[in-house]
């Protein structure tokens, strides 16, 4: 079978390059079943059109005209667009309307046509979660400037806007007042490919959650991994932070939205991955489908390597008719793709953004996505996860400190928390750290008092730290121990460690002897597997994270740990 897989075009801030991740996957699996792949990515700039990937390149831009020449001359079977991100969903659509894979016989591999249409345009999806009897906040839909004239003394304020055929929250925002409306809503109409948008009730300091789903041919389900942001909604989700599994569900209200989830896939009658997402009330059990991304997502490339479950391949081979009890679990070696992923640790990521390049750039964050990439964390408690990612940053701050809100009267920092921007982290954490109970900057941020205690945690080893040091010639050697080993296990640094234990004011002995003990906690990690199982069965091909704990799932030599 020749293949026609479209790519997802040039790299752009708010879009990152997990489709280029998802895309290489998909070409390897579909050349592994036999298949002839042809790759018509516009992006020299990526590992997916190296020519070792496809089996035919063309490096052309990505539009209409473009691929009915190249599907002209290359004569494929068939088209998968559901790897290429929103670009070749986009592309997949116009050429069926145009009827050109009609006229060239060209089938479309995995999700179906119908089935993109009807999650991708906003009243089509709104009227199946009716049909369907799933939640959809009160919303409008727009297709002109006379229809948004109609409704700006109809909807209530604050309301979102969401633009049709859109990734990353092109288009979209959050809409205060009329004049907001009319200024967002217009251009939303100009970028959308259908100039339709949405206006919806607004949701914001509700949770947002995520299910990473699969389906295949035969209605097999499952849910490789489900995801909680950080910061509520009125956040896109690629500009929060986001921790795998989730972590203030119970297990009710996580098998509550599961089931929502599974039954939007069968309803849709995906082929493959999908992204779900809902909105859920801390305050009781109400919950709100948000959207349904029908194809491999940048979530989908977060799902992959927290749960070590590979979506684009599986949902490669599943797009070209196999199903998921044949397809093999490439770590276990020994499971099928039907088993869902179980983690015994946690997995925090949080976006990167390019204010540190683009310093007049406007650092709010809302609907549209503005980061550029984002870093991964890995371990065995929330803490440690967290502390591990923020140095990942490559940033100024390696830790919880931050010069800039330390310094700000309690008027200002309140102010600081309020707004959601790429370091309002370290805000929040400086309320904590100022004695603000979690209470109060939750009702400040909406963040989950969950994560707030958590990050309470920090802020007191932190400042167990201090106090060491403040005693100083006082100081008991196993006090120094004993706070030096915990900072440790909750993912402090060293450099961090020295720098809130000793001060130029401190003796040379305590100095010598904080040294000293940091020497000897300081531990090499052991090393814990990423196997998609939880060491329930053998894994031929598992991944591995570093961490502090007294055993590892396999021993390493000494000499290639990593070092602090």
């Amino acid at each position: 079978m020749r293949v026609l897989v479209v790519g997802s075009g040039p790299i752009v801030i708010g879009q990152a390059a997990e489709f280029d991740y998802a895309g290489t996957q998909a070409c390897k699996s579909l050349r592994e079943e036999g298949c002839e792949v042809i790759l018509v990515n516009s992006n020299p700039a990526t590992i997916m059109t190296d020519p070792n990937v496809s089996d035919r390149l063309y490096i052309e831009p990505l539009n209409v005209d473009f691929l009915e020449r190249i599907i002209a001359k290359e004569r494929p079977d068939a088209l998968l667009p559901t790897l290429g991100g929103q670009t070749g969903l986009n592309l997949a659509t116009e050429l069926s309307d145009q009827g050109i894979l009609e006229k060239y016989q060209v089938r479309v591999l995995g999700t179906p046509l119908s089935a993109i249409k009807k999650a991708e345009d906003r009243e089509s999806f709104r009227e199946l979660m009716k049909q369907i009897k799933e939640p959809v906040p009160e919303s409008w839909i727009i297709r002109s400037e006379k229809d948004l004239e109609d409704v700006l003394d109809v909807v209530p304020y604050p309301c979102i806007v969401r633009p049709a055929y859109t990734l990353g929250g092109t288009g979209g925002g959050v809409a205060k007042t009329k004049s907001d409306l009319w200024e967002i809503g217009r251009k939303g109409l100009r970028l959308s490919m259908r100039s339709q948008i949405m206006v919806e009730r607004s949701l914001l300091g509700w949770k947002e959650i995520e299910y990473e789903v699969m389906r295949d041919s035969k209605g097999t389900c499952i849910t490789v991994c489900n995801m909680e942001n950080f910061d509520p909604m009125g956040v896109h989700t690629g500009d929060s932070i986001v921790i795998a599994p989730s972590q203030t569900l119970s297990d009710l209200e996580y098998h509550m939205l599961r089931t929502a989830s599974l039954k939007i896939i069968q309803s849709l009658g995906i082929e493959g991955g999908c992204n779900v997402q809902l909105a859920f009330n801390p305050e009781s059990f109400d919950y709100y489908i948000i959207e349904v991304n029908p194809r491999v997502s940048r979530s989908s490339a977060l799902a992959s390597k927290a749960t070590g479950y590979p979506i684009a391949r599986v949902a490669a081979k599943i797009a070209i008719g196999k199903t998921l009890d044949e397809i093999e679990n490439q770590v276990t070696g020994t499971t099928k793709a039907c088993f869902e992923p179980a983690l015994d640790y946690c997995v925090v990521k949080i976006p990167r953004w390019p204010f540190d390049k683009f310093v007049t750039g406007d650092r709010t964050l809302f609907t549209q996505m503005k980061a550029t990439g984002e870093v991964m964390a890995i371990d065995r408690s929330f803490e440690a996860a967290f502390m591990k990612a923020i140095r990942g940053l490559e940033v100024r701050q390696k830790d919880l400190r931050h010069p800039k809100f330390q310094a700000m009267t309690d008027e200002d920092l309140e102010a600081a928390i309020i707004q959601p921007t790429d370091d309002r982290l370290w805000a929040i954490v400086d309320g904590l750290r100022r004695g603000w109970s979690d209470a109060k900057v939750n009702k400040l941020c909406k963040v989950d008092r969950w994560f707030l205690r958590k990050l309470q945690v920090l802020v007191n080893v932190e400042q167990s730290m201090i106090n060491v040091c403040q005693q100083d010639n006082d100081a008991e050697t196993t006090d120094i121990a004993d706070v030096i080993k915990r900072a440790f296990l909750v993912g402090f640094p060293s450099p961090t460690i020295r720098s809130l234990m000793v001060t130029s004011t401190s003796s040379a002995e305590y100095a010598a002897l904080v040294e000293q003990h940091i020497e000897e906690q300081k531990v090499l990690p052991v090393f814990k597997m990423v196997d998609t199982c939880a060491g329930e069965f053998e894994s031929q091909t598992p991944y591995y994270y570093g961490t502090f704990e007294s055993e590892g799932d396999k021993p390493l030599l000494a000499s290639s740990a990593p070092t602090e």
